[in-house]
């Protein structure tokens, strides 16, 4: 792509950055809450672009400005310096082509999103279940580390360990946007604590990383809602088994149920349980969304079929493989403490080239 296109194409979207801007200092623009808030997030994603390209036009207007320089110098040791500064500037060029290019690929609006996810044991029994929880507990620790916070809304023990499931609420900056390649099948070969005879085992746990509804995303109503309360079970203190704390609401026209049990106060568990309703019907739909992706073309992630295997962790050999961009690591003690962030750049990488070549064809 030529340097004036891409100026062209920037200039359309400074030019909306503006816009913008005026735009949510409308005092009737912040009356209204969905478009306020909508604007607000376009006003963060354009303003990258428009730095990137002040960054870029001014590179190209220096360049002009020491090729004229170099024309008309006739000292040696200033047209010497001249022409270090024109090969510092010109190999600076294809650096910020590139990442113009990435940053004028459409962005998910989902993925700034905080995300609801949900963790399975699937095939293998107890071996799954204990595989379950060390999941958990790696993505425990890789949200911890980014300065996310993490709340368990609903868990259930394996009978050795572990979790049979566990939904988590993760909020903090851009995190659907990362934690949507982690959607998939995962599975762990090793020798299971109670195989007797030290044969290695296969078994999976499912992952599922939805970006969470906002309020206005979803409207509910009271009457499509059934709510029943019950008693928590598991650890909490005297308050279980003796209060009703514990909400599950069904959603009558989808059929779709959610439960919350993880806090001591009610309103507290309905507060949690409606935001994930608000997730679970806002995913209905973009499921759709993500379904017409895929049949358009074939992607890494957001392909909608979270039934795909996508990691394999192999404790004998210590390594983890990822099987979308055939990446094989030879670190499984550290990605197991959370350290999957390499994983997940790589896998950034190879979608936004995937996604480059898209909107190129």
């Amino acid at each position: 792509m030529a340097q004036h296109d891409l100026l062209d194409k920037l200039e359309g979207l400074r030019l909306r950055f503006l816009e913008v801007s005026e735009q949510i200092t409308n005092p009737e623009v912040i009356a209204d809450t969905k478009r306020y808030v909508k604007l607000n997030k376009e006003y963060a994603e354009l303003e990258k672009v428009v730095e990137v390209r002040n960054e870029f036009e001014n590179t190209l207007k220096n360049i002009e400005s020491t090729k004229e320089m170099l024309k008309e110098e006739t000292d040696p040791e200033m047209k010497e310096m001249a022409k270090m500064e024109l090969d510092e500037l010109e190999a600076k060029l294809p650096v910020m082509e590139e990442e113009i290019k990435v940053l004028l690929i459409p962005a998910d609006p989902q993925d700034a999103k905080n995300a609801v996810l949900e963790i399975r044991a699937g095939t293998g029994g107890d071996e799954a279940s204990i595989f379950a929880g060390e999941l958990a507990r790696l993505y425990t620790k890789f949200c911890q580390d980014k300065g996310w916070r993490v709340e368990v809304t609903n868990s259930n023990e394996g009978t050795s360990g572990g979790f049979k499931e566990i939904v988590m609420n993760v909020t903090g900056n851009g995190v659907y946007g990362i934690l949507k390649y982690e959607s998939g099948v995962h599975r762990v070969q090793r020798v299971p604590q109670t195989e007797t005879q030290g044969r290695v085992h296969t078994s999976a746990a499912t992952v599922a990383a939805l970006p969470e509804a906002e309020e206005f995303d979803i409207e509910l109503r009271t009457e499509d809602i059934r709510k029943d309360t019950y008693c928590a079970s598991g650890p909490g203190g005297q308050s279980v088994n003796t209060t009703y704390s514990a909400i599950r609401l069904t959603h009558i026209p989808s059929g779709i149920v959610v439960t919350c049990q993880d806090q001591k106060s009610q309103l507290k568990n309905l507060d949690k349980a409606m935001t994930e309703l608000r997730t679970r019907l806002y995913n209905l739909e973009y499921q759709k969304h993500l379904d017409e992706i895929s049949s358009q073309r074939k992607t890494l992630v957001s392909s909608g079929d979270r039934s795909a295997k996508i990691r394999t962790y192999n404790y004998p050999q210590g390594r983890v493989t990822d099987h979308r961009i055939n990446l094989t690591l030879y670190n499984l003690p550290a990605i197991m403490d959370g350290d999957i962030q390499q994983i997940i750049d790589k896998l950034i990488v190879e979608e936004n080239a995937e996604r480059m070549k898209a909107s190129e064809m």
